[in-house]
């Protein structure tokens, strides 16, 4: 059986927007390119198919 997909409220949201945020600027400017790809990976692996993952890398591309 496969487990129900779950997504956040808008305010889980905005709390991972400003999480991220954040951490983008501890990283410092230099260094929050290296913390992106980091950070796309762990999630790549929890998400853990790299078919979901790319479908989320188009999503993401989209109206840049």
């Amino acid at each position: 059986m496969i487990a129900p997909h779950k997504t956040l409220s808008v305010p889980g949201l905005e709390a991972v927007y400003d999480a991220l945020a954040t951490a983008i600027d501890q990283a410092g400017a230099d260094k929050a390119q290296l913390f992106l790809v980091k950070l796309a990976l762990l999630n790549a692996n929890a998400l853990g198919t790299q078919e979901q993952f790319q479908q989320h890398v188009q999503v993401a591309l989209q109206n840049l």
